[in-house]
């Protein structure tokens, strides 16, 4: 122990010999280190984030489009629209698919919203039907949602997104007041939570909820709908069901084989899949910018060291020639390599963390490490210093006294 505390007494005299070689190589270790863990727990938060997504849309849903979508990078781009999807293709799909739980057909458009003084230009309004909250996992915070009665009535009711009643009613209670959607007025009846933004980027608490006859009737006076949600009975059946869905509406549209679907079914488990897959070629390029930082890390800590070997040769050739081991000489050099490979490796560790921390919190991200993240980082740096050490520590034993005492 006597002997281990003393080589490193002397490894840290001999590096603060070469202060800035010394820091370089730390800061190498520093950014492979800092760029490990950070891209590993934004992938793992990322990651988390989108399951949070993916269950806030609903359980094992698919939802059918009006017109031709496609999948662009984590989100849905609309191609062309369509006018045939109505009610009637809802209760097809129900009555026709045994991996059916339930439907929810919804219409949407965007109105001006007027309270007072206050105009809202562009806010969503979405026609439903009371089973919307179940199949998409929406929920009322204050008051009540659509019921049938409402939809049968053609009431004039709205429940409204959280963004809105702010921006609307600022701190007041917003039940029971009439806003003006469209110059027609409807009741409020309820607030929904707060839902944050879906995967398309669309903010769905700035949204008004209307039921589906009267937004059809007294809003847009058409019998199409935008999209139909339907909650498959289990995850295994989504494929099949998927399936079922698009021989069943094109039976209904009556398109022949060579002509394209005048809808499209969208797995939201296939679009979420495809945000992971960009997470994970993120984290690929973050681990291979680490790589990279610990080449640089490690090649800086080789350089100095077989710099400090040269300085010291009449040093190893005295401490050789008063009875020193080459294992003590071995020792001492991996040793002064470890030494800076783990600084650097426990700066970006803290930094790192505090990194993550301020990340998390200006991103709205949830909170999460990654345990394989800090356990590969601090095994890089410490597996940088030794390797980089190997080569100088076996130059310096190589150095025989009366060698030195010739030069």
């Amino acid at each position: 122990m006597k002997r281990a505390f003393l080589n490193l007494k002397i490894a840290l005299r001999s590096l603060l010999n070469f202060k800035l070689r010394t820091a370089l190589a730390v800061l190498g270790v520093f950014l492979g280190t800092f760029s490990l863990i950070v891209v590993s727990n934004l992938a793992d938060s990322l990651s988390k984030k989108t399951s949070k997504e993916a269950e806030s849309f609903g359980e094992n849903l698919l939802i059918v489009r009006s017109g031709i979508v496609r999948t662009v990078g984590a989100g849905t781009r609309l191609l062309s629209e369509a006018t045939t999807l109505n009610e009637s293709d809802a209760a097809a799909i129900k009555q026709g698919s045994r991996f059916i739980k339930d439907v929810s057909p919804s219409g949407n458009t965007s109105f001006p919203v007027r309270y007072g003084n206050t105009v809202l230009n562009s806010v969503l309004v979405v026609g439903v039907m009371p089973n919307y909250t179940d199949i998409r996992n929406f929920r009322v915070r204050e008051g009540r949602f659509i019921t049938d009665n409402d939809n049968k009535n053609l009431n004039k009711v709205a429940v409204i997104g959280t963004e809105v009643a702010q921006k609307l009613f600022y701190r007041d209670n917003p039940v029971g007041k009439y806003i003006l959607i469209s110059r027609v007025p409807c009741q409020i009846i309820g607030i929904m939570e707060e839902k944050g933004f879906d995967i398309s980027g669309a903010n769905q608490d700035n949204q008004i909820f209307l039921p589906l006859n009267t937004y059809q009737r007294r809003f847009v006076n058409k019998d199409y709908i935008n999209n139909i949600s339907v909650q498959v009975i289990d995850e295994a059946s989504i494929p099949l069901a998927k399936a079922e869905i698009e021989e069943i509406l094109r039976m209904g549209h009556k398109i022949k084989n060579r002509q394209n679907d005048d809808f499209t079914v969208i797995d939201m488990k296939d679009v979420m899949a495809l945000k992971t897959q960009a997470m994970s070629m993120i984290k690929v390029l973050g681990g291979i910018s680490a790589v990279i930082a610990f080449l640089i890390g490690g090649i800086g800590i080789l350089s100095i060291m077989i710099l400090i070997v040269n300085e010291r040769r009449v040093e190893i050739g005295i401490r050789r020639a008063i009875g020193s081991r080459k294992r003590d000489i071995i020792l001492q050099f991996l040793m002064e390599a470890s030494f800076i490979s783990f600084s650097g490796g426990t700066i970006g560790v803290m930094i790192s963390f505090v990194t993550t921390i301020v990340i998390f919190l200006l991103a709205d991200l949830p909170f999460t490490l990654s345990p394989a993240g800090h356990i590969l980082a601090f095994f890089a740096s410490v597996s940088v210093g030794i390797l980089a050490g190997i080569y100088p520590s076996q130059k310096a034993t190589r150095i025989q006294p009366v060698d030195v005492i010739r030069a």
